[in-house]
């Protein structure tokens, strides 16, 4: 599927999703051939453990954009622009769907307040994997993956509070302020003690092996133990209990590992080719599971593309202006929204929880974000890699010729 993809010039992200919708359950699933693609939904979620150990490796790397010689260059431009352009989408997305609510009563206020929170997330495997494909390298790159991990941070804060007045409003009650404020902080700040310790303890261990294969061994056994660990809920009593991210835990690894070893990004770069058929199955699933059964309701579409254009306004203009407070240069200005669109897996485990607490409100949401997701994740790579060569992180006489500079340093080594 990559090579005609590469003739169409598009991203080998697109090629991978769509590989996944052909064997979906929605394709060759169809036919009902043992073997033949997935017959249903439940079978690609039968192979979860994937996502979750891709997501987990696809966090590691982002945590190596953390490393204090570019966060002095970049870390408060990218604070600025993380948490702005994802309120502001928010506001956008709510703004637009609560009006529709009032006007038509075709959706619930409640369902506008969650998809509103559930805007502001991005998906850091696209984006990453067309960054890491086309070896793009610039500034909108060297902002655009800090950015995009603390998109998410904000993202799962901005989701609890809005879900906490939304479920109140929706099977009633009084809104929680357990729910609403403190869990969500509990969860941000012990997702990164943990991945801080886990990452202090992976580095203190690494210096006792000198061979690269044990070495990438030990790194490899730390994102699995880690991704682990992060699935650990511990009830405190009442509505009170600690929980964490594993894109966040697994952030912090990277980021702690890559700033205290010495030899972090070498094991980074092993690590990479490593993961490389890991995250091409992530993809095929994420394409597998994509819910085709959603373009049966009017509503769903309807709303699905209020969704979608309200989200990509938001996303654009968000990043846009919380580049000029930030003092970002005109080509960070112009093109950085476009390249935060793609959404996939942190929606999605938003949209799932929604479904499990707010019946058939948080079925709708779930289809709406699903139909969005099918739409963003086959159009937000292509997005990504226009935006980043109209800003000149990608051309095609650069990746040539950074892949034989690799290919020589190999050699050399």
């Amino acid at each position: 599927m990559s090579r005609p993809a590469k003739l169409l010039k598009l991203p080998a992200v697109t090629a991978y999703l769509i590989a996944g919708i052909f064997i979906g359950p929605f394709c060759l699933g169809l036919l009902n051939i043992k073997g033949l693609g997935f017959s249903s939904i439940a079978e690609v979620n039968d192979l979860k453990i994937i996502s979750d150990v891709a997501l987990g490796f696809i966090a590691f790397s982002i945590g190596n954009e953390f490393r204090l010689s570019q966060l002095k260059q970049t870390g408060k431009q990218a604070t600025i622009i993380g948490i702005l352009q994802a309120v502001v989408t928010t506001l956008v997305v709510d703004a637009v769907l609560i009006t529709f609510a009032l006007t038509t009563k075709a959706i619930s206020v409640s369902v506008a307040i969650v998809l509103g929170a559930i805007a502001s997330a991005t998906a850091p495997a696209a984006t990453l994997m067309v960054v890491k494909q086309y070896k793009a390298k610039g500034p909108l790159t060297d902002i655009l993956l800090p950015v995009v991990a603390l998109d998410d941070a904000v993202g799962l804060v901005i989701f609890a509070v809005s879900f906490g007045v939304a479920k109140a409003l929706s099977v009633g009650g009084a809104i929680s302020v357990v729910s609403v404020v403190i869990n969500p902080l509990i969860e941000i700040f012990a997702s990164l003690i943990l991945g801080g310790i886990m990452g202090a303890i992976f580095t203190f261990t690494e210096k006792f092996f000198k061979s690269n294969s044990k070495r990438l061994s030990i790194s490899i056994t730390f994102v699995l133990l880690t991704v682990a660990l992060s699935m650990i809920d511990i009830p405190l009593g009442g509505e009170l209990h600690v929980s964490f991210s594993s894109l966040l835990v697994c952030m912090m690894l990277g980021t702690v590992f890559c700033n205290l070893c010495d030899f972090s990004e070498e094991l980074m770069e092993r690590a990479d080719r490593w993961t490389a058929p890991l995250f091409i199955l992530f993809f095929v699933l994420s394409g597998a599971e994509l819910d085709f059964s959603v373009f049966g309701s009017l509503y769903v579409i309807i709303v699905g593309v209020l969704y979608i254009i309200s989200r990509s306004v938001g996303k654009y203009f968000g990043a846009f202006g919380s580049s000029v407070i930030s003092g970002a240069s005109p080509t960070i200005k112009k093109f950085l929204g476009i390249t935060l669109l793609p959404q996939a897996g942190v929606a999605l485990g938003m949209s799932l929880q929604a479904e499990q607490v707010l019946g058939a409100d948080g079925i709708l949401i779930r289809n709406i974000v699903l139909f969005a997701v099918l739409i963003y994740e086959l159009i937000g790579p292509m997005l990504t890699k226009i935006a980043l060569t109209k800003a000149g992180d990608i051309t095609p006489g650069a990746v040539s010729s950074r892949v034989h500079n690799d290919e020589k340093k190999k050699q050399k080594a």
